[in-house]
């Protein structure tokens, strides 16, 4: 599964608007940096945190075409690199995500690549390396990356992951930059900015997101994340109470389990009280 931002057009594309993303530590510049060196990167932090934003606000600030893959276990190195294809009575190459990413220059980012098989991911180790290239085997073709592609990849190393990591030989060949949650100032300005809520609602949110996130008897996978309070506060800016709304898109969707989920919910309403 992926998409593809202004490849496929034959059509000049418009130069993108450059998402909004509140830097924290200087990763922007890491990231330029990267790219001007031909160096790969491995991004790694928990669920919401904003790993996906940075990639689509860098690829628009350096004015790169970004074709992002959300990796599964099911995704083969085919899938990525492509496959011949049967229609009309002919048999056409048909170029994967990877394969076309290189071809145009591409930024290519394998969203949590993890969840895909250890077989698939080594077929970007010749691309990750000082070769830069991309072998397709069926073809005999060795694509040569330009100087536009780069190569990043994502995964969220929380406990569930703990079984699932990429191999050594292939995690060195990346620069590594870690993510975390926000610090509370920035990421008030993250709700205010992608919901419209006003300064009083992004700051009782990111204090509620606070109390759960120092929550330790309760089992969750994970905890609230940034993107889930945008979604809490999207609903209050559309009408909904802050409780209703909280409920419904943090606790809700944060379990299933009945006596987590009152727990939760006990936490809203100690910080936000009952409206």
């Amino acid at each position: 599964m992926y998409h593809d931002d202004g490849l496929s057009s034959g059509a000049p594309a418009a130069a993108p608007e450059v998402p909004f993303y509140a830097e924290q530590a200087g990763e922007c510049r890491l990231f330029e940096h990267a790219f001007q060196q031909r160096l790969p990167l491995l991004l790694k932090g928990p669920t919401g945190c904003g790993k996906t934003r940075f990639v689509e606000h860098m690829a628009a600030r350096l004015g790169r075409p970004l074709i992002t893959v959300s990796c599964h276990d099911d995704l083969t190195a085919a899938d990525l690199v492509g496959r011949y294809l049967i229609g009309d009575g002919n048999t056409v190459w048909n170029d994967g995500p990877l394969a076309r990413a290189v071809r145009s220059g591409a930024i290519c980012y394998l969203d949590e690549v993890v969840e895909a098989r250890k077989d698939t991911t080594v077929v970007l180790h010749p691309l990750a390396d000082d070769r830069r290239v991309l072998p397709i085997e069926r073809t005999g073709e060795l694509l040569q990356a330009p100087p536009g592609f780069m190569l990043v990849v994502s995964y969220n190393p929380g406990y569930q992951n703990l079984l699932k990591n990429l191999k050594p030989s292939t995690r060195q060949r990346f620069v590594a930059l870690a993510f975390d949650y926000p610090v509370a100032e920035v990421e008030r300005r993250i709700v205010m900015a992608e919901s419209g809520a006003d300064e009083r609602l992004a700051m009782r949110l990111v204090k509620l997101a606070s109390a759960l996130r120092h929550l330790t008897d309760q089992d969750l996978e994970e905890t609230v994340s940034t993107r889930l309070l945008v979604v809490a506060a999207r609903l209050v800016v559309s009408g909904l109470p802050e409780t209703v709304a909280c409920r419904t898109a943090i606790v809700d969707a944060l379990t299933d389990d009945t006596d987590t989920a009152e727990a939760l919910n006990d936490v809203v309403l100690a910080v936000l009280g009952d409206d």
